[in-house]
């Protein structure tokens, strides 16, 4: 078993990075229709937008499919993407700029999806990597094939340092698939979930479809995300997808999943977590879950 890194208990205020803003409260609206809580629109840094035509492109989008706030989650990858928060904030703070003078009024907020490091506090300490809008709330990814080895040891060292883990996307992972129990443990442990909306119209496959279906029924989603890498592609599906959510979970329940929650974890608020229950499939869901590639 692998051992835990230790370290001293470290407020969140250290960690922000001193180079970047403040959390931006002072432009948070109580009002905030929808808050797109993943994202890939910085251009050129990771494996989103490839240039600034393309950021604009996709703000627009964002606004057409009623979008009013937008987390900016650029991946951070250890020897892969490691464009760092005093870089990236000069990306927002430009991109910010340029719409203002557009006339084009919409809330960015800098965060990440780092990519699952026992390193995590240090990329954090150090200003790599950046909480969401400077909070103690963070975002980040596993392997997609593989359960990480160490999964445990990363969660205690960010609950040990008063961070609270939110994982992307958890319907995507093939060994989550399987063993979809594993999510309820990981709520347990104090880790949040983001859902991407593509999920439930089978974007990634009818596999992540039966799975993110299944947590939207047991409650164990606790934002949404559109994870958009590209114009022309997940924004123009997100009336569809919040009609498909909406079905299964209530008007109610999808405004704390597009709106309440982002806003709380802007604010850096605690999010009240409801009880889940384990899920379960049906026959024919678990021979889909069988046969299926993806």
């Amino acid at each position: 078993m692998l051992q835990r890194k230790q370290y001293d208990k470290i407020p969140p205020d250290k960690i922000i990075n001193k180079n970047s803003n403040k959390n931006k409260l002072n432009v948070i609206k109580e009002g905030e229709t929808m808050i797109d809580f993943h994202t890939h629109i910085i251009p050129n840094i990771d494996d989103g937008a490839r240039n600034i035509e393309e950021t604009f492109k996709l703000i627009k989008e964002a606004k057409q499919a009623g979008f009013e706030g937008i987390i900016l989650t650029s991946h951070y990858r250890e020897n892969y993407f490691e464009t760092n928060t005093p870089e990236r904030n000069i990306w927002v703070n430009a991109i910010e700029q340029n719409l203002r003078e557009k006339g084009i009024e919409i809330n960015l907020y800098l965060g990440n999806e780092i990519y699952m490091t026992e390193n995590i506090m240090d990329l954090l300490i150090q200003g790599k990597a950046s909480t969401i809008n400077d909070t103690c709330y963070v975002l980040f990814e596993m392997p997609l094939d593989i359960e990480p080895e160490n999964l445990y040891n990363v969660i205690y060292s960010l609950n040990e340092n008063k961070l609270i883990p939110i994982l992307a996307h958890p319907e995507r992972y093939k060994f989550v698939q399987k063993e979809p129990e594993l999510i309820n443990d990981l709520i347990e442990q104090g880790v949040l979930m983001q859902a991407n909306y593509g999920s439930i119209l089978g974007q990634y496959g009818p596999k992540a479809e039966i799975i993110v279906r299944k947590f939207f029924e047991n409650k164990m989603i606790h934002f949404l995300g559109s994870d958009v890498h590209r114009p022309k592609t997940t924004y123009k599906a997100i009336p569809r997808a919040l009609e498909e959510i909406k079905d299964i979970i209530g008007e109610q329940e999808l405004e704390k999943l597009t709106t309440t929650n982002a806003m709380l974890v802007l604010k850096n608020k605690r999010i009240e977590i409801e009880e889940t229950t384990e899920v379960t499939l049906t026959f024919k869901e678990k021979m889909i879950m069988y046969l299926k590639r993806r």
